[in-house]
């Protein structure tokens, strides 16, 4: 399928657009009166029915009427349809007037005045636009009824205005849902997400009248747009049964506690809480506790654990506030983060060189995918803080790895932390192994004097961090070059990794097992197995291995995952970005789209997140 450029079809309707309003003025009488010529040539030949009434005959120009065609070309020019819920195409008028120039503007999903079994196809995707986790009315899911009612057999022959209605409705309508289901609603760029979508863009005029209005399974070419990721597809299950459950309703609250419960009190709201772990799933629904019970004990406890483990909280079965809160968020809320999770799953490339390593926020997780010949490996991580640090939501390629490294203290760290620290106490530096520095002239790893104080205070000198057990990067950093100057590093504060919240870094990503990752980005080097690379760390040289083939790197921000044995798990939102998504997706179309992209990545990697 062939890539397009927006710009190519906007061109002429621009400069058009930008005519004096009398040369404007004559141009639309000229292509009125070479359009209807055109009509006459092409498509007007009619044939007299059995009533003796003429009837248009389906060709190139379909059944649209000579006083037809003008009008869809206006539409089509003027970029808003007050037919559709989301009246502004703009965003898709030139993708639109390509669709029907390649065929002097026909109309597409009609025959002899009805709907084609495509049109209806389609309307019936855009009704169940919820099961992919998109907003059916964004598709006039609604209002397809009576349009499709008054193009039904035995109703009086439709105007043409309706047909040319219809069809530009439903155009525009497939192609926002294509592209929707493809690459996302928004761009990622709006939405606290780095990588730009140009990697997806398809021409989808195209792929509407080669692919789609042909198709005898329009769901079977419709399933080769959207992410093939197993996690994705995860989602989509997860999405259905939330949805479900949020029908039946989220019940009675359960109720707060002043003071956590433990294991072996007693709470009086037992029948709320049993109630709301059998409808999450974390009580079988096979545990039956009788409903006059308040002892906090046994399968309860058990199933409060769980659900604390699901919902990255402390798994030690208290019932404190935190614990009753997330048990109280309403199931729509749950079912609007499985949303998202499906938004963001289209943001991300459709293919990678190499398996990749992701690491979910949120979540605090590191993985790698899945795929032959690379084992699977997933650790906990800890993250930038909610509050001025965290950490960028964007793709890299890993480069090279560094042994034993210097930790370059950055500016605004050694203006906001280490000068003050300094001012106290001159051997700050001395002892906690940092030494000040002159480019890569060391200028003392000592105490320091005034003269130096000063022009670190000035920043002329800067300060670095002796390589070995103590440095702030621990024992090896993993590089992927980007301008956000983010990287993984080891550790020499293991002790955060006990935390389920694991938001303490001033950006760059902690990993709990670095040894683990340094294996697993050498593992196709001979020349660095387990026990070398183990040597480097703890040797008394910095080294720099470079990788023979860079590595994808995906910081991604997800606060639904579905795992690979179908547990649904919910993160706190500690960076608000699902709020941002939130705001955006209300404000319905046009979206926040630096360009229009559509369907077709043909991705078919495997992925465990």
């Amino acid at each position: 399928m062939k890539s397009m450029n927006s710009k190519t079809f906007a061109a002429p309707l621009d400069r058009f657009r930008n005519q004096p309003s009398k040369s404007r003025q004559a141009t639309q009488i000229v292509a009125a009166i070479v359009l209807f010529l055109l009509t006459l040539i092409v498509g007007q030949a009619r044939s007299v029915n059995a009533q003796g009434s003429p009837t248009p005959t389906p060709g190139v120009l379909g059944t649209l009427g000579p006083q037809g065609q003008p009008e869809l070309q206006s539409l089509v020019y003027k970029g808003t349809l007050d037919d559709l819920h989301w009246p502004n195409f703009s965003d898709y008028h030139a993708q639109a007037a390509t669709f029907y120039a390649a065929s002097g503007y026909a109309l597409a999903w009609t025959d002899a005045g009805h709907p084609t079994p495509q049109a209806l196809a389609m309307i019936q995707v855009f009704k169940n636009a919820n099961l992919k986790g998109l907003t059916p009315e964004d598709y006039d899911a609604s209002r397809w009824d009576p349009r499709v009612a008054k193009l039904a057999p035995g109703t009086p022959t439709p105007a043409a205005s309706d047909l040319v209605h219809f069809d530009l409705a439903l155009t525009v309508c497939s192609m926002r849902y294509l592209s929707d289901l493809s690459i996302g609603r928004v761009n990622p760029n709006h939405a606290k997400f780095g990588p730009e979508i140009s990697g997806k863009k398809y021409d989808i005029a195209d792929f509407l009248r080669s692919q789609i209005l042909p198709a005898s399974d329009v769901n079977a070419v419709i399933a080769l747009v959207e992410p093939h990721y197993a996690g994705y597809q995860r989602a989509e299950v997860a999405l259905a049964a939330y949805e479900k459950l949020a029908t039946q309703g989220d019940g009675a609250p359960v109720p707060a506690v002043q003071k956590g419960i433990r294991p072996g009190g007693d709470y009086p709201g037992m029948q709320q809480l049993v109630a709301r772990l059998h409808l999450l799933g974390d009580l079988p629904a096979t545990t039956i506790i009788p409903a006059d019970q308040t002892a906090y004990n046994g399968d309860v406890v058990a199933a409060v654990k769980q659900f604390q483990r699901r919902h990255g909280l402390e798994s030690d079965g208290v019932l404190g506030k935190g614990t009753i809160v997330d048990l109280n968020i309403p199931l729509g809320q749950r079912v609007e983060e499985l949303q998202f999770a499906l938004e963001r799953y289209r943001w991300i490339p459709p293919a990678f060189s190499q398996p990749p390593i992701v690491v979910n926020l949120p979540q605090f997780i590191l993985r790698t995918m899945r795929r032959s010949g690379a084992p699977f490996l997933t650790m906990p991580v800890v993250v930038g803080k909610a509050y001025r640090k965290q950490t960028p939501v964007f793709t890299g390629n890993m480069q090279y790895v560094i042994f034993r490294p210097y930790w370059n203290v950055p500016p605004s760290i050694q203006q906001a932390e280490l000068v003050p620290k300094l001012r106290a106490d001159r051997g700050y530096l001395a002892s906690h192994g940092f030494e000040v520095v002159d480019g890569d002239e060391v200028v003392t790893d000592g105490t320091v004097s005034d003269e130096v104080f000063d022009e670190l205070r000035e920043g002329r000198l800067s300060i670095r961090q002796k390589p070995g057990p103590k440095n702030s990067l621990g024992l090896v950093k993993f590089i992927f070059p980007n301008s956000y100057n983010v990287y993984l590093h080891s550790t020499p504060a293991p002790e955060l990794f006990a935390r389920a919240r694991r938001d303490f870094s001033h950006g760059c990503i902690r990993v709990q097992n670095p040894l683990a990752l340094a294996v697993w980005v050498l593992r196709d080097d001979p020349n660095w197995n387990e026990e070398k690379i183990a040597a480097a760390m703890n040797g008394d040289q910095t080294i720099q291995v470079n990788l023979s083939k860079p590595i994808p790197v995906l910081i991604i921000y997800t606060t639904a995952v579905v795992e690979p044995d179908g547990e649904v798990r919910f993160f706190d939102d500690i960076y608000h970005y699902d709020t941002t998504l939130q705001k955006q997706l209300a404000g319905g179309y046009p979206y926040v789209q630096s360009s229009v992209a559509a369907a077709g990545n043909g991705n078919t990697a495997e992925n465990p997140y």
